[in-house]
């Protein structure tokens, strides 16, 4: 009978231990989402935020779009906008392959890495199509890199129909690059596509970045005042 008794305490304490451990388990993971419900909300809000800057600088033309950092504010997020216009990129439809290469070298390309490129581009020109239909495809360009693309990308657009960019929206990259003249772009017309950079900075440390692409409205009386060309977060 003891013997029994001692067996059966034995196996009820296992059975505590295991439902204990059970719990421990069950407990932690309740836990954790609660923290990842809670990042997520938190982040939704700050991408929200992010939006709202896009949406505050979309609904006034004063601005001008070389660049120039705009501080707003949303809630109780801290923005960080800024515009930069298409015009002020090489345009890869029609432009001098002698500038893309040279400007490929700027973006720390070798000579023969930023040649391949050049021969690449032009092989696609002569298909009779356009070269690109996303600026993404660039990614794949034979002798492309990840830390080339990285730094090509800003630099060239599908949408700005000049033949050379313009210096005055021009980047200090670009107008080395290709020997441009520093010019002031206040007052000079920055086109219909502009690329809106919004930071948000959030209590807490949450932080969100929207790149966006925008087509704006021939009228500022539009019932949209802009439409979206490409859209990253």
């Amino acid at each position: 009978m003891k013997r029994q008794r001692g067996a059966a305490l034995l196996l009820v304490l296992w059975v505590l231990a295991l439902l204990s451990v059970l719990l421990g388990g069950l407990a932690g993971w309740v836990q954790l989402e609660s923290r990842q419900a809670l990042w997520l909300r938190q982040h939704t809000q700050t991408v929200l935020a992010a939006e709202a800057g896009i949406a505050q600088v979309m609904a006034d033309r004063r601005w001008v779009a070389d660049g120039r950092d705009i501080p707003l504010a949303f809630d109780d997020a801290q923005l960080h906008v800024s515009l930069r216009s298409e015009r002020g990129k090489l345009y890869l439809i029609n432009a001098e392959l002698q500038d893309f290469t040279r400007l490929a070298l700027a973006c720390g390309a070798t000579a023969a890495q930023a040649t391949q490129l050049a021969k690449a581009l032009e092989a696609r020109r002569h298909q009779g199509l356009a070269p690109f239909r996303v600026l993404e495809e660039v990614r794949q360009l034979p002798g492309m890199t990840q830390t080339l693309y990285s730094q090509l990308l800003p630099e060239i657009t599908l949408w700005s129909d000049l033949d050379r960019p313009d210096p005055a929206f021009a980047s200090p990259l670009m107008r080395k690059a290709l020997n441009l003249p520093r010019q002031n772009a206040e007052g000079v017309d920055p086109g219909e596509v502009l690329v809106v950079d919004s930071r948000a900075e959030r209590p807490g440390g949450y932080q969100a970045r929207l790149q966006v692409t925008v087509l704006l409205s021939p009228s500022e009386d539009s019932a949209q005042p802009y439409r979206v060309l490409r859209w990253q977060e």
